[in-house]
């Protein structure tokens, strides 16, 4: 039985054939609806390759160990990954992760993962300001809200939003070079 506290990710590492951009997106455009229909689904994040490269990393969250499988198992995930076989350069790579250090560690099994010391400068770098900046904006959008438990849960939510699925893919990507250094 999966502990359900904790989020399941399932990140799926693509490498395109060249040239193959636009229709994996156009693909991507039809699974992740798809995905966001089974039971359990928490969200998905797409992280792009550089310009010149053609690795895509696709991180999806559901809360227990087996709403995810119902999904990888279904027919549907069956049939759309057969689909887009023939655009990929090698076979899917799949890791399924009870954490949320899949942000730092790299796609390539031979590459270690970045000092701890740079995790967290990084991380500091996208929690200090998100929860400085939510909470002063969500006090001048709700001031009679303020210092009430609502008010935390929104402000909470806001910043794991915003770190989960805008900064750290962001900074992670920006980092890229220094965190492998």
């Amino acid at each position: 039985m999966a502990d359900k506290s904790n989020t399941i990710t399932l990140v799926i590492t693509h490498t395109l054939q060249p040239g193959q951009h636009q229709a994996y997106e156009r693909w991507l455009e039809r699974i992740m609806p798809e995905a966001q229909t089974f039971p359990g689904h928490l969200g998905v994040n797409v992280i792009r390759p550089h310009k010149e490269g053609n690795t895509y990393n696709v991180v999806i969250r559901f809360d227990t160990l087996e709403h995810l499988y119902a999904w990888t198992q279904s027919d549907r995930r069956k049939q759309l990954v057969d689909e887009i076989a023939p655009l990929l350069a090698a076979d899917d790579h799949i890791e399924v992760r009870t954490e949320a250090a899949f942000w730092f560690t790299p796609p390539e099994p031979d590459v270690k993962r970045p000092a701890s010391w740079k995790q967290f400068l990084i991380t500091l770098l996208v929690i200090f300001p998100s929860t400085n900046l939510v909470p002063w904006i969500t006090a001048k959008l709700f001031p009679s809200m303020v210092g009430t438990l609502p008010l935390h849960f929104i402000n909470d939510a806001f910043v794991v939003a915003l770190v989960v699925w805008l900064w750290m893919p962001v900074m992670t990507r920006l980092f890229a070079r220094w965190l492998k250094g």
